[in-house]
C-alpha cells in the first residue's frame, strides 16, 4: 500500500505536510537514491506557475543534488512536456511540480521515467520506504566530488511547440479559424497560444496572466464561465480550455456550448476508425452512456476503467487499443504521446474537423449524451459498516435499475480522499435520473447530500 503516492503523485496543501519543504527535500534524496541505484544521472525538474513551486523545486533539487543525481531545470511547462522531454535530452526522468487543476494553495509532485510513462508501483513503493527512512532517521548526503550538479534548459519550451505542430497535417495550416485559448494561467500560458498561433490560426488568449497565485481561479477546463463568453463575444469558432498544467482539454463550439472529454474521445476515436484503426476505447466508470452507445454504432469496442488516468492507461496497455479519456478532459492517444496531453489533444481534434471538414458544433453531434445526475453524500464512517451494504440503498437502486431498464445506468462509487458516497444516475429522461437519484442518496445511511 502506497503511504504517500496516490494515483497522480504526492499532492496536499502548501505548507502543511507532505508539501513542506523539508517533505520535497527528502522526496528528493529517496528518488535520487532509487532511481540512481537503476541508472539515472539527471532528472529534468519542470513546474507550474503556483509560487509555491519555487520553494519546492529548490528544495527536490537540494535533496536530488545530495543523492549525486544531476539535475536539469526547465521552468514553467505543462505536466505532458516533461514527460516528452525526459524522452528527448540526456535526462533519465522527469519530475513536475503542479497540483494540476487545484487550486494555487494545492501543491504537487511527480515522477516519470525516461519513457515518459509514470513509475512503476515496486518503483513508487521503493521510493517511499526510503523516503520513510529519511523522514524518521534523516538523511545523508554523498560526498562533495559526487554532488548532483544543476543545468538550465533554455530551448525546452521552443521543442516542445514544435512536437505538439507535428501532430497536425503536414501541408495543412489552421488558417482562417479564429480560437480562444483559455490558458487557465497556468504552465501552457507560453506554448499553448503559440502552436495554435504557428499553425496558421488567429489566437485570442485568456487567462494568460499568471501571478502565481491565479492559477485555475474561475478559468480554465474546470470552469468556462469566461471562455464560453469570449467565443460568442469575439465570434470565434471555437474555444480551447487547459488546467493548470494542461493535461486536461475542454472546448467550446461556436455557440458558447461546453464539449467535454467523452465527446472529444467519441470525435477522436471515430476519426481514428475512419483512418483505419481497429482498436477500441476506455473510458471510465464515470463516461457518459451516450459515448459507449455511439461507439458501439460504429462497431468500436467500449471498455470501462476505475476513475484516473492511470487505470485508463493500465487498461490500454492491457487490450494494446490505444484510445482512451475521461469526461474531465484526460485525453489518451498513445499514437502521439505517452500521457494525457492537452494541447496535443486539441491539435488532433482540429485535424479531424479539417478531415471532416466540418465546425465542432455540428461534428459534436454524432454523440448525443444521456442526462445525467451526480449526488455527492457525506457519511460518517464508522468501523465495520459499510453504507453500500445497506438493505435500504441496495432497495433503492435495484429499484432505479428496474425503472431505466437499458436506457440508463446506476453508480455508486465512494470518493479516495474524503467521505463522500458519489450518486450517479443515467437516464433518456433527465426528471428521471434525478428522482433515480435522490431516491437511492436519501436511502443512504446518514446522508447529508
Amino acid at each position: 500500500m502506497r503511504r504517500y503516492f496516490g494515483t497522480d503523485g504526492v499532492r496536499g496543501r502548501v505548507g502543511e505536510f507532505p508539501m513542506t519543504p523539508e517533505f520535497a527535500l527528502k522526496l528528493g534524496w529517496a528518488a535520487g537514491k532509487v532511481l540512481g541505484a537503476e541508472g539515472v544521472c539527471e532528472v529534468l525538474i519542470g513546474k507550474d506557475t503556483r509560487a509555491s513551486g519555487y520553494m519546492l523545486e529548490s528544495a527536490l533539487e537540494a535533496g536530488f543534488s545530495a543523492a549525486g543525481v544531476s539535475i536539469a531545470l526547465v521552468g514553467p511547462l505543462p505536466t505532458p512536456a516533461i514527460a516528452y522531454l525526459a524522452t528527448t535530452f540526456r535526462a533519465n526522468a522527469g519530475v513536475v511540480i503542479s497540483a494540476s487543476h487545484n487550486p494555487f494553495y494545492d501543491n504537487g509532485i511527480k515522477l516519470f521515467a525516461q519513457s515518459g510513462h509514470k513509475l512503476t508501483d515496486d518503483q513508487e513503493l521503493e521510493i517511499e520506504r526510503r523516503l520513510q527512512q529519511a523522514l524518521d532517521h534523516g538523511m545523508g548526503c554523498v560526498s562533495s566530488e559526487h554532488l548532483g550538479k544543476v543545468r538550465r534548459i533554455e530551448d525546452a519550451a521552443g521543442r516542445y511547440i514544435e512536437y505538439c505542430k507535428s501532430h497536425f497535417p503536414g501541408q495543412k495550416t489552421l488558417e482562417g479559424l479564429k480560437i480562444v485559448v483559455d490558458c487557465a494561467n497556468g504552465a501552457a500560458y507560453k506554448v499553448a497560444p503559440a502552436v495554435y498561433r504557428e499553425l496558421g490560426a488567429e489566437v485570442v488568449p485568456l487567462h494568460a496572466w499568471p501571478n502565481g497565485t491565479n492559477i485555475n481561479a474561475g478559468c480554465g477546463a474546470t470552469d468556462l464561465t469566461s471562455l464560453r463568453a469570449a467565443v460568442i463575444e469575439q465570434r470565434a469558432d471555437l474555444g480551447i480550455a487547459l488546467d493548470g498544467d494542461a493535461d486536461r482539454l475542454m472546448m467550446v463550439d461556436a455557440t458558447g456550448a461546453a464539449v467535454d472529454g467523452d465527446e472529444l474521445l467519441f470525435l477522436l476515436a471515430r476519426d481514428a476508425r475512419a483512418a483505419g484503426y481497429r482498436g477500441g476505447v476506455v473510458g471510465t466508470l464515470m463516461s457518459n452512456l451516450g459515448l459507449e452507445l455511439a461507439l458501439g454504432e460504429l462497431e468500436i469496442p467500449f471498455r470501462r476503467a476505475k476513475v484516473g488516468d492511470r487505470y485508463v492507461m493500465e487498461l490500454l496497455r492491457e487490450t494494446g487499443w490505444t484510445l482512451g479519456g475521461e469526461s474531465s478532459g484526460h485525453l489518451l492517444s498513445l499514437k502521439h504521446a505517452s500521457t494525457g496531453d492537452a494541447i496535443i489533444a486539441s491539435v488532433l481534434v482540429l485535424a479531424a474537423l479539417q478531415r471532416l471538414d466540418s465546425t465542432l458544433h455540428l461534428a459534436r453531434q454524432g454523440m448525443r449524451k444521456l442526462p445525467q445526475t451526480l449526488i455527492n453524500v457525506r457519511y460518517k464512517a464508522r468501523e465495520g459498516s459499510d453504507p453500500l451494504e445497506s438493505d435500504a440503498v441496495k432497495a433503492a437502486v435495484e429499484e432505479a435499475e428496474d425503472r431505466l431498464g437499458a436506457t440508463g445506468r446506476v453508480l455508486l462509487r465512494k470518493s479516495g480522499t474524503e467521505p463522500l458516497i458519489r450518486v450517479m444516475v443515467e437516464a433518456e429522461d433527465a426528471e428521471l435520473a434525478n428522482r433515480c437519484a435522490q431516491r437511492i442518496a436519501d436511502a443512504l445511511p446518514g446522508s447529508d447530500p
